[in-house]
């Protein structure tokens, strides 16, 4: 499976994470017309040490490989750990260090 593209840096107290998942968002209207199995991403959780920061159910009309940005209240040398679950069950998690 492919790496999530993140970065998160901390200014002045606020974290800025910008994150790319690679995957193909095949919507149904797209699946039908390729042949292909419906798939897309349904949830995204990013937690940094342990606690949630970021978490969004999502639906068939992100585009392929769906960017993220978002900001909170952090502090550099935290880990931060961006996961994703697919229609089919998948799950990608990727973890990252604050700069």
């Amino acid at each position: 499976m492919a790496k999530t593209r993140i970065k998160a840096k901390e200014k002045k107290g606020i974290v800025t994470v910008k994150a790319m998942a690679k995957h193909a968002m095949l919507s149904y209207q797209e699946a039908k017309r390729a042949k292909k199995e419906v798939n897309f991403i349904t949830n995204i959780k990013v937690t940094s040490n342990g606690e949630v920061v970021y978490e969004v159910s999502t639906s068939q009309f992100l585009s392929k490989n769906p960017y993220v940005k978002f900001k909170f209240k952090g502090k550099s040398g935290d880990d931060l750990t961006f996961t994703w679950v697919d229609l089919k069950g998948k799950t990608q998690s990727d973890t990252v260090t604050i700069k």
